[in-house]
């Protein structure tokens, strides 16, 4: 217990000097948190860390897709959803069956080894190619096309793994029973996911504490997910339904002191697991090498170039077709959504990063069939996985940022920021506008004193004069935006002269966490503005 309480701390300590050797260089964190697993892996004396499948399925996923789900927005995802539609299921299936043509035709594997195979490494991972994304302030359309395509993809691939799996143990495989299967996990999923958010929030309206509320907030991505699975289901869609709801709903229903807790505490549980990940995947490298002693290193990294090749390839393959053929037999759709610009349909293909819900689900691969045969090729299967994982994070996480320079998507997606900007300040302006005249009726209605209704007005009155102005053009702050920094600096006096007076035993600790509470929250305010001023 003690010793496996102490790898956690190595490994905690690691992900925080990665996550700062990460920030230094300007680098996606899951790069370099991979590189440094895998130097890690063959560091003499360093520990033997290995991933449990069930541990990762299980545990960590559902946590991972309910908060990406809560962060993501109905309406965008509604309005997106043919585009998310198209890339999350009909990209998987058709990435799959090329994986497994390739495999049969080129590497000689079985046809069902194949399609296992292929539902393996066909989705793309749902933090990588988003976080990567972000940082090159890409065009919102793209982010939510890809965020969304991250959040539905794994359960398509699951539900094709567990057939392919069914396929290979019992070697028969119907294609009319398996759709409507498919067909039917997905509906019922929907259903138990909307139901399970509805129950979250009336159980977390009936706590009011938000210690209470948080901890259910933990639980209910399992409830999803788990019965689901239980089941025969994916879970995903329950999970990204589950989250999908509370995101819609959940602004009027949730109390605004869980709100700021819930902010930071599933911030701080989605950062460690996505990091510890990554990492974990580089420490498998170390068991990965040490089964290569069974299969010809020639043979490992042929069949590993060929099957990135496909992956890669089949998405482009996938996304200009499914883009271009969609508006040519709907005219109601190409008048609706004109064709989008060939720029963001080429980096929309190009970010197909493979990720640990791949690795995740080979390592599940069962160790025998039902009559007590190995299964077949499982350790190629698992060599290839990682392969494919390493080189799309690594090879496109590392000439993303290059290809999106190239085609000027960086400029659009600043000038977008800009706009964005504005109309969050128009929405500042005219909420606080319908707030005034609001104000104005309760001052004469209910005959407040004069000091009381003064106050409120100066309140109001100081939010306003603190709205900046829209920028004119891109990189122009108003005062108010260059005054962030002066506000933090006074800020800092205040609470070091706070902390002189409890020096001075003037004031208790109690009397300093309340006014220190007030400053950090004020704080935080500034943060706010700044941190999503357009670049």
């Amino acid at each position: 217990m003690v010793s496996t309480f102490l790898t956690f701390l190595l490994v905690l300590t690691v992900l925080g000097a990665s996550a700062t050797l990460a920030k230094k260089l300007a680098i996606a964190p899951a790069i370099v948190f991979l590189i440094v697993g895998i130097v890690l892996a063959f560091t003499p004396g360093f520990p033997r860390i290995e991933i449990k499948p069930e541990g990762v399925l299980l545990l960590v996923l559902p946590p991972l897709i309910y908060s990406a789900g809560v962060s993501m927005s109905w309406r965008e995802f509604k309005s997106n959803l043919r585009p998310i539609t198209l890339l999350a299921i009909g990209c998987v299936i058709f990435t799959t069956c090329a994986v497994a043509a390739a495999a049969h035709w080129v590497l000689g594997l079985p046809w069902g080894v194949g399609f296992v195979l292929g539902a393996i490494v066909s989705p793309p991972d749902v933090v990588a190619p988003l976080a990567i994304a972000r940082r090159l302030k890409l065009p919102h359309r793209i982010l939510v096309i890809l965020e969304g395509e991250g959040l539905a993809n794994d359960a398509t691939a699951l539900i094709l793994y567990r057939f392919a799996v069914l396929a290979v143990s019992t070697g028969m495989f119907s294609l009319a029973p398996a759709a409507g299967t498919f067909m039917a996990i997905i509906v019922g999923e929907v259903i138990f996911g909307i139901a399970v958010g509805w129950l979250s929030l009336r159980l977390r309206q009936w706590a009011h504490d938000p210690r209470v509320e948080i901890a259910l907030s933990l639980l209910t991505p399992y409830l999803a997910f788990w019965v689901p699975e239980h089941f025969g289901g994916s879970g995903v869609i329950a999970t990204v339904a589950t989250g999908l709801y509370v995101s819609w709903n959940g602004p009027l229903l949730i109390p605004a002191s869980t709100r700021l807790q819930g902010i930071f505490f599933w911030d701080m549980v989605t950062w460690l697991i996505e990091g510890v990940l990554f990492l974990m995947i580089g420490f498998e490298t170390r068991v990965l090498v040490e089964k290569s002693k069974d299969l010809p290193v020639g043979e490992i990294f042929a069949a590993i170039g060929i099957i990135s090749v496909i992956v890669v390839v089949a998405r482009f393959l996938w996304v200009f077709p499914g883009t271009y053929l969609t508006r040519v037999f709907s005219k109601r759709l190409a008048a609706r959504d004109p064709v989008p610009s060939w720029r963001g349909i080429v980096v929309i293909g190009f970010t197909g990063i493979r990720g640990v819900v791949s690795l995740a689900v080979a390592l599940a691969v069962p160790l025998t069939l039902p009559n007590g045969q190995e299964f077949p090729h499982r350790d190629l299967i698992l060599f290839i996985t990682f392969g494919v994982i390493f080189v799309t994070l690594v090879g496109i996480g590392l000439t993303l940022p290059l290809v999106v320079k190239m085609l000027g998507l960086s400029k659009h997606g600043r000038l977008e920021a800009i706009h964005e900007r504005e109309a969050e300040i128009a929405a500042r302006r005219e909420i606080l506008e319908a707030a005034r005249g609001s104000l104005d009726t309760i001052i004469r209605e209910r005959n407040l004193p004069e000091g009381l209704a003064r106050f409120l007005e100066a309140r109001h009155e100081t939010r306003m004069r603190a709205l900046p102005e829209p920028p004119r053009e891109e990189g122009q702050f108003t005062p108010a935006t260059r005054g962030a920094s002066l506000v933090r600096e006074i800020i800092t006096i205040e609470r070091t002269y706070l902390h002189k007076l409890l020096r001075d035993g003037r004031i208790t600790d109690e009397t300093r966490r309340r006014i220190e509470r007030d400053l950090d929250l004020e704080e935080a305010v500034v943060d706010n503005r700044e941190k999503n001023l357009p670049l």
